[in-house]
């Protein structure tokens, strides 16, 4: 890797804790809160890749376990990890390395923008929601004891404000591409 590579992933991974600083919403019928720190997956795998990404994730993941309280609500900590939310905080870096790795492939030089944006969703879909449901879910089926498929038909609530939070990736990462297209350029 290269010393801008390295800057990419601290600075993505210091997004993500400035996501942090918005309060979590808590549903009450399921023990994962709506955060904004979620949206970082769709934006790191946009905008810097998928290896450049997921790594951002990885450091972030390795100041949870440190204890740094760098999750929403302040929060960190093993026992955070090892609780209901733990496969989406440890599925964030799988989810992330996807949604790099869809917009690596769809996003290409001499799109209209409107396929770039569309791109840049699709990824931002399969990766930061798609996959990262399907880690998270059953790791809070499992802590928690609450068959799957209650657990899916609460997470249907999520989905609404997931969509929203692809769109403003995807918004995110044209406006990044065209401001700066030299980006895209992965390591």
């Amino acid at each position: 890797m290269k010393t801008r590579d390295l800057v990419l992933v601290a600075l993505f991974t210091a997004i993500i804790v400035v996501l942090g600083v918005i309060p979590p919403i808590t549903l009450g019928f399921i023990p994962v809160p709506i955060t904004a720190q979620s949206m970082g997956v769709m934006l790191a795998g946009c905008i810097i890749g998928a290896k450049r990404g997921a790594l951002a994730y990885v450091l972030f993941v390795l100041l949870v376990a440190a204890g740094l309280p760098v999750l929403s609500g302040g929060r960190g900590g093993l026992a955070i990890i090892q609780g209901p939310t733990g496969g989406f905080i440890l599925g964030w870096i799988a989810a992330t390395y996807v949604t790099g790795l869809i917009a690596e492939r769809l996003v290409k030089d001499g799109q209209n923008e409107i396929r770039q944006f569309a791109a840049f969703f699709i990824a931002s879909v399969v990766g930061g929601i798609v996959v990262l449901y399907a880690i998270g879910m059953p790791w809070v089926s499992m802590t928690t004891g609450t068959p799957l498929a209650d657990v899916a038909t609460g997470s249907l609530a999520f989905i609404p404000g997931d969509l929203l939070k692809a769109g403003i990736a995807a918004l995110a990462a044209r406006a990044v591409l065209m401001g700066y297209p030299l980006l895209p350029h992965r390591a």
